[in-house]
């Protein structure tokens, strides 16, 4: 009887184990989404032979004696942590795959712009050698750069806890080779309790992604615009006053100052071109959004910047000083439960708050030092969830 037990009870663990193998799996699932590959924009028809000798070429292995730089180490294949001014291998191949050898060539050797002119200096590269680059390039726009595959170390170290539990258990209930029976109980009890934990955090962290940080189709850096060029956040997020969503610019509006502005100081015209390409084809930039709530969430930017008068970066962290924007915080309702309930509200110089007379009493009779977002409702379930 005792044996059956036993046998049962370690049949329960293999099952519970057998379950929970296919939901580690999203312990080491990527937060950048990585969006579908775009249309093939040419067909690629060269052989094997002239697209690795272009590759070659581009990564700097031929040939055997140059003076410059190879073209990877300006033009990255995997985006780098710090942002990196100059354009992807793969923004290249897709601007150039359309165009002849020729406009190629020339926009290697004869650059127009004045920094692309001075990063290729003392080019010494041949129209053969052009070419196969070229060639490189065209068949890498069809294909596209391969993803990083994701770690698997968390779900190894979760399948190597199972194996110790298991280990323990079995020993204390069938093989007792431990003499100590404490060892096997606290492997058993530190084993199956980290694993807990385990998946409690990434249960928490499900729908929220801290540090989000995707590259976005075109390099705009804040610091630049808002810090060195002193543009206010409301002249390209004009409606974050009075509407639900704070607007993404218009590509027109982008051109109000790229009419003129035709090259950056760090980013050359690689970048600026994208917008008046995309203004002259009359299209919206498709940027990638970074801080997103569920749809079951009610948030209003005309509440919290319009009425109540936060500042940008009390939510979304120092964007004037990023050049590539992330999320900092992690929009969580605890998050923004603790926000309402540590946050004073501006009520006397503010006339949105005028129809709340009782805290307006409280407040001149001495009851009240300072009112809270709280106090007014925000932490009611109604005024998020509706």
């Amino acid at each position: 009887m005792k044996r059956n037990c036993c046998c049962e009870g370690i049949g329960l663990i293999l099952r519970f184990y057998i379950f929970l193998i296919p939901f580690t799996f999203f312990f080491n699932l990527p937060l950048t989404c990585y969006s579908e590959t775009e249309d093939v924009i040419i067909e690629s028809g060269f052989s094997k032979d002239e697209i690795n000798r272009g590759k070659r070429f581009f990564m700097g292995l031929l040939p055997f004696e140059r003076n410059h730089e190879a073209c990877i180490s300006c033009h990255y294949m995997v985006s780098p942590d710090t942002l990196n001014w100059n354009p992807s291998a793969i923004d290249i191949a897709r601007k150039y795959a359309g165009r002849d050898s020729a406009a190629f060539h020339r926009a290697v050797m004869q650059p127009s712009g004045n920094l692309m002119a001075a990063s290729h200096q003392n080019f010494e590269i041949s129209e053969e050698d052009v070419y196969y680059m070229k060639v490189y390039l065209d068949n890498l726009a069809v294909t596209g750069v391969e993803p990083m595959k994701p770690s698997i170390n968390r779900i190894l170290i979760f399948l190597f806890l199972g194996v110790l539990l298991t280990w323990a258990l079995l020993d204390l209930l069938i093989f007792k080779k431990v003499k100590i029976k404490a060892i096997p109980i606290l492997i058993f009890v530190a084993a199956f309790g980290f694993q807990l934990f385990m998946l409690f955090n990434e249960s928490v962290l499900l729908g929220r992604s801290p540090g989000y940080q995707p590259d976005q189709p075109i390099k705009f850096s804040h610091q630049v615009h808002v810090t060195e060029n002193q543009i206010d956040c409301m002249y390209c997020h004009h409606t974050v006053t009075t509407s639900q969503t704070a607007n993404i610019p218009s590509t027109n509006l982008c051109m109000n100052c790229h009419i003129v502005v035709r090259e950056g100081t760090r980013s050359g015209r690689f970048e600026i071109d994208k917008i008046v390409q995309a203004y002259e084809e009359e299209r919206s930039v498709e940027w990638i959004r970074i801080h997103d709530l569920p749809d079951h969430v009610f948030f209003s930017h005309a509440q919290h910047v319009g009425a109540g008068k936060l500042d940008c970066m009390q939510c979304h962290g120092d964007v004037e000083n990023m050049h590539v924007v992330k999320q900092v915080n992690d929009l969580s309702m605890g998050w923004c439960l603790d926000c309402h309930r540590t946050t004073k509200v501006d009520f006397i110089e503010n006339d949105y708050y005028s129809i709340f007379e009782a805290f307006h009493i409280d407040l001149e009779a001495g009851v009240r030092d300072s009112i809270f977002a709280v106090n007014i409702g925000a932490n009611n379930c109604s005024s998020c969830h509706y």
